[in-house]
């Protein structure tokens, strides 16, 4: 389904819509599990209402009920287009533009909308570690100084890459051909990088770097060994080693965070990574079936507005 035939949905038919994408063999109660409801009718009960079979149970809800968009005042139909727009913008969508295009009355409202859409996009790394050959680099985001009416910067002069104190770092590491799990880290240092790897890496890959130091002797713990390419001597790739599938994955995550969302917090910094690898891993799909995807990630994860920064 495109953004066109989203944007013509009624409040029932996006009911309809999630039904089929999370119950797909009928109403699922997320208080117990078991499949199966009566389906509550009458004027003084809200749409798409059940009531689980269970006797020890019987508790009534609805499809959103467990899932990211549970005791939401936005509607269903708002829902379904933000999750389109956010899965179908390559460099991301900010919370401003989400507001604007839904109509909602608040920036707040369109914020937590969005982080909680990053939750569901959220796909555990350890489900399925990454495999082959797996190209690991770091970059930094942060900032830069503002400037004041002299065009001049009234603060000290941001250092670039390695070694800056301002900036977090990020660290990605991509499948060719493949998956990417993206994380902010503290330090750029050998344990923090190594541990990365060995985290999210399958033993039987090969890993490709450049030269720093950190990650020398990573190849010991791989079957497939470490190749490193010197991008301090300008080489880039040599017969096939490089680093060039990490750095295009970079390349997205800077222009989605300075283009759209201009400065994003270290506290939520790990949930745009979220965003960012999903679009990625799923880059091959249609922006609908990237949507479906999306949604059905959207079970069994809460994120509330006074709990936000702890998650």
């Amino acid at each position: 389904m495109n953004l066109s035939e989203i944007g013509k949905l009624t409040e029932e038919e996006a009911r309809e819509y999630i039904e089929k994408i999370l119950w797909p063999n009928g109403p699922v109660c997320p208080h117990c599990g078991h499949q199966g409801a009566w389906a509550i009718n009458g004027e003084s009960h809200r749409d798409g209402l059940y009531k689980c079979t269970v006797k020890a149970c019987r508790k009534p809800f609805t499809v959103t009920v467990g899932t990211v968009m549970e005791s939401s005042h936005i509607t269903i139909r708002q829902w379904v287009i933000a999750f389109h727009l956010m899965c179908s913008s390559k460099k991301g969508i900010s919370a401003l533009q989400l507001q604007r295009e839904l109509g909602l009355g608040s920036y707040q409202s369109a914020w937590h909308l969005a982080h909680r859409i990053r939750l569901a996009m959220n796909e555990d790394p350890m489900l399925r570690l990454l495999s082959g050959t797996v190209e690991v680099d770091e970059t930094y985001v942060g900032g830069k100084p503002r400037k004041g009416n002299t065009g001049v910067s009234d603060k000290p002069k941001l250092k670039r890459g390695r070694g800056s104190q301002k900036k977090v770092a990020v660290v990605a590491l991509v499948e060719r051909n493949g998956r990417a799990v993206s994380r902010p880290i503290e330090r750029v240092d050998g344990k923090t990088l190594k541990g990365a790897i060995k985290e999210f890496v399958h033993k039987d890959s090969e890993i490709m770097t450049d030269e720093w130091p950190a990650y020398r002797a990573i190849g010991r713990d791989f079957t497939g060994g470490h190749w490193v390419v010197n991008h301090g001597s300008r080489e880039f790739s040599r017969e096939g080693v490089s680093t060039n599938t990490v750095e295009s994955y970079f390349a997205l995550l800077k222009r989605g965070i300075h283009g759209a969302f201009h400065h994003v917090s270290k506290v939520h910094l790990h949930r745009y990574c979220d965003e960012f690898s999903f679009r990625w891993n799923h880059r091959k799909t249609t922006d609908g079936e990237r949507t479906v995807e999306a949604i059905k990630g959207s079970d069994g994860k809460r994120l509330m507005y006074k709990t936000i920064g702890a998650y």
